[in-house]
């Protein structure tokens, strides 16, 4: 809201209000003009605030939007069923793969049969730790509003290892030290032949 200038009537009229006006208690005046001690300063205690971050004192992570844990977390999860200084071995990448499958660029239709096939040729050969390179996948881009995982292949080979025949051939699954292409394949411990 702007000020407006007065007009000229408004501007004589305060000046008669003004050369009307007298003190109400003038006594108290003469006792006003004498100066007044300085006020001693108030010691204030110093309170120091925190930053503030969100979420800091939090007693939980907020939950991913997957309603299935990552396949690495699973795997981790799983019981050990194998001898449990050789699977220590293996997770450090000590053992060495007696044989491993490559299952880059193939579709599901064609790595299903493949792995099936490979997997039992190498339990009959004997072989005991085989390597299977799944790969992580493609990432694209997300195009809808429902988040889709990367890598088909590799979401799915633990779970055809799970299924049969394989299962009664595969002891133990586990994700890949580095040096053998860490979340990118798979060891598959594979039982004793009988």
């Amino acid at each position: 809201m702007s000020r407006r200038k007065l007009t000229d009537d408004e501007v004589a009229l305060w000046r008669k209000v003004t050369d009307s006006a007298h003190r109400m208690h003038p006594e108290r005046s003469k006792q006003q003009q004498l100066p007044r001690p300085k006020p001693k300063p108030v010691k204030t205690p110093q309170v120091r605030i925190p930053e503030f971050q969100v979420g800091a004192r939090a007693a939980t992570r907020l939950p991913s939007n997957e309603y299935v844990p990552p396949m690495s977390e699973r795997l981790a999860k799983q019981p050990v069923q194998m001898d449990k200084k050789a699977f220590t071995r293996l997770k450090r990448g000590k053992l060495v793969p007696e044989g491993k499958i490559d299952l880059h660029g193939m579709t599901i239709d064609q790595a299903h049969p493949a792995l099936t096939g490979f997997l039992m040729r190498a339990h009959s050969e004997g072989k005991r730790l085989v390597l299977v390179i799944t790969g992580k996948g493609k990432s694209g881009r997300d195009e809808g509003p429902i988040p889709t995982r990367r890598g088909v292949l590799k979401h799915q080979v633990p779970q055809w290892l799970a299924l049969p025949p394989l299962r009664s051939v595969v002891l133990q699954v586990a994700e890949a030290h580095l040096k053998h292409g860490g979340g990118g394949a798979y060891y598959v411990y594979l039982s004793r032949r009988r």
